[in-house]
């Protein structure tokens, strides 16, 4: 069915009012809600956030006393949250996850790595050297019984 001056005046009056593009399409009948969107898309009808967007910014703005507890706990420890890390904090984490007070240290990271010097040194260390030569022997071995 194409878009008389009616059904154009008719989807305006709906997305004014804030109904969804499924519902408008509902109304109109004989469209669907990819064509109600590209639509209101080409009459330059303002733009706004998807009702699934909505729901996800309530639900981040809306910050409950113990969220707002643990997240001034994990300030005072100097800690960082998740939201917070920059691209070159140190992200190692400290403390339990499921617990308030977690965070990231978010201290500057050493240069190439995740992690500041400090947490880099817990993260990445060398393996003891009898495991390395027992890895070499086992290499050495399956070498002689391959060719054996």
């Amino acid at each position: 069915m194409g878009w008389t001056e009616e059904r154009v005046a008719l989807l305006t009056d709906l997305w004014g009012q804030g109904k969804t593009a499924s519902q408008i399409a509902a109304i109109l009948g004989g469209v669907t809600r990819n064509a109600v969107i590209g639509k209101a898309h080409r009459l330059s009808l303002a733009a706004r956030v998807s009702p699934l967007q909505q729901n996800n910014v309530k639900k981040r703005s809306v910050a409950t006393p113990a969220a707002a507890a643990a997240k001034a706990d994990t300030a005072a420890k100097g800690l960082v949250s998740m939201m917070d890390l920059t691209p070159r904090a140190c992200c190692f984490p400290i403390g339990d996850p499921k617990k308030p007070g977690f965070g990231f240290c978010g201290k500057p990271s050493a240069l190439g790595l995740p992690y500041c010097e400090t947490h880099a040194k817990i993260a990445y260390q060398p393996a003891p050297r009898g495991r390395i030569r027992v890895t070499e022997d086992e290499a050495q071995g399956a070498a002689r019984t391959a060719s054996g």
